[in-house]
């Protein structure tokens, strides 16, 4: 089982920058890919980016790459998310999200794979 914790969220200005934590407790997180996803009001939950175990592999959804960065550091548990050039569009809540695999390539993007879910944390982009 894995607990999952996000910070990092507020408010900023378009153009800004933010970056994301996920605190992440139980054994399993030394064999998940980890993902983050976003959901604005009214919307559909879209992908925003995933990564590998132990993190070689990325992937990315269209409209944050070249501008959101995903790392991970297991010493710390923890998975990051670097948002950088950041557009009103972006506003949304936030989560992150733990696969029980290390890798699904193209599919690490489907929300469906992922096990264990934290609460989110608001992102607030204003123009």
């Amino acid at each position: 089982q894995v607990q999952l914790v996000e910070s990092g969220g507020g408010l900023v200005q378009a153009g800004g920058s933010l970056t994301l934590s996920c605190a992440a407790s139980g054994r399993t997180f030394s064999t998940s890919a980890m993902g983050w996803f976003r959901q604005a009001p009214g919307k559909e939950r879209e992908f925003v980016a995933a990564i590998s175990w132990p993190g070689r592999m990325t992937n990315y959804a269209d409209s944050v790459k070249g501008r959101f960065t995903i790392s991970r550091d297991n010493a710390k548990n923890t998975v990051y998310l670097q948002m950088n050039s950041l557009k009103p569009e972006d506003t949304a809540v936030y989560s992150c999200a733990a696969e029980p695999t290390p890798w699904s390539g193209q599919y690490s993007s489907t929300a469906s794979r992922y096990h264990y879910w934290g609460q989110g944390t608001q992102v607030t982009v204003s123009s």
